[in-house]
């Protein structure tokens, strides 16, 4: 985009923002332009905590439809918005509030953790959700010797590797953007960059955890970045957060894999799709009250722990 063009539009998106009364939240994958106007960019657990906290009277969600789903939850008073309404999750497709309940039913008295990728109907049956930025403290704060977790089986596997005196039972679901990540690539990566560490993100597979030398979340990958003495990093998580960590840790080299890991649903929001659902005030989203008052413990749980 000109850049001009941009400096216009991102003024004009400012502005309604101001207009509204809103707050911008942008996930750390979004585009960089996207990034730019927010007033919080952060990850799942982060944009959940600043929710819950928010003053203004509308929140846009730069993100996926779980993420505006868990902003409306903890601030029901508030006009939540979402730039894209067809901006999904396909691991949080990938369990529905009847297979939950009917896995359950296999395994009575069982607590259950859902990664917060999933939808308002499942947070209904579940008894805690997690972030991969708080997800081991999760599980072990429940004392439970055998837990159900899902949908991401890649984060399960990783979580009991940290925990193994719980018995991870596992929802065969997972994040299509990090579980297509090969073993090679990151070897590749390596040969490239002599040197260089790497960090992963825990959606990937456990070979691709095993041979990274640390397993982060974003927010958690940010930090260790900008704390790092390392010059050039690896890294292995969807490509938006590259804009973040080179804000976090100027003067390092950050390099992601080959081909890109992008994620189709995270980058379907432009600057224009903000504008316009300001200017419209379209995309509200909406949860039935019931559905989010029975889904608000689980989630008033995870932002607690961690």
């Amino acid at each position: 985009m000109d850049v001009a063009i941009l400096e216009a539009l991102s003024a004009e998106v400012r502005e309604l923002a101001r207009e509204r009364d809103a707050v911008i939240f942008a996930h750390n994958y979004q585009r960089a332009e996207v990034q730019a106007i927010a007033d919080v960019v952060g990850d799942s657990l982060e944009l959940a905590r600043r929710a819950a906290a928010a003053e203004a009277s509308v929140i846009v969600l730069a993100g996926v439809r779980f993420m505006a789903e868990t902003a409306k939850i903890l601030a029901p008073a508030k006009t939540v918005l979402i730039p894209r309404t067809d901006a999904g999750c396909p691991m949080a497709d990938m369990i529905t509030g009847e297979q939950l309940a009917a896995w359950k039913a296999e395994y009575p008295g069982v607590p259950v953790v859902m990664y917060v990728n999933s939808s308002a109907e499942v947070k209904v049956l579940t008894d805690v959700c997690c972030t991969s930025a708080n997800a081991v403290e999760v599980v072990r704060s429940l004392g439970s010797p055998k837990v159900l977790f899902g949908p991401d089986r890649n984060l399960g596997t990783w979580i009991a590797s940290k925990l193994p005196e719980v018995e991870m039972i596992l929802w065969d679901g997972y994040c299509p953007t990090h579980d297509r990540v090969t073993l090679e690539q990151v070897e590749d990566a390596r040969r490239q960059h002599p040197g260089a560490p790497v960090i992963a993100h825990p959606e990937c597979r456990p070979e691709i955890t095993a041979a990274a030398d640390a397993v982060l979340s974003t927010s958690q990958m940010l930090r260790w970045s900008a704390a790092s003495d390392a010059e050039e990093i690896i890294v292995v998580t969807e490509s938006g957060l590259l804009t973040g960590l080179e804000k976090a840790a100027p003067g390092k080299r950050f390099v992601g894999l080959a081909p890109a890991m992008l994620c189709p649903n995270m980058k379907m929001t432009r600057l224009d799709h903000v504008r316009d659902a300001l200017r419209d005030m379209s995309g509200e989203i909406v949860v039935p009250a019931e559905v989010a008052d029975a889904a608000r413990g689980s989630l008033e749980r995870m932002t607690a722990i961690g």
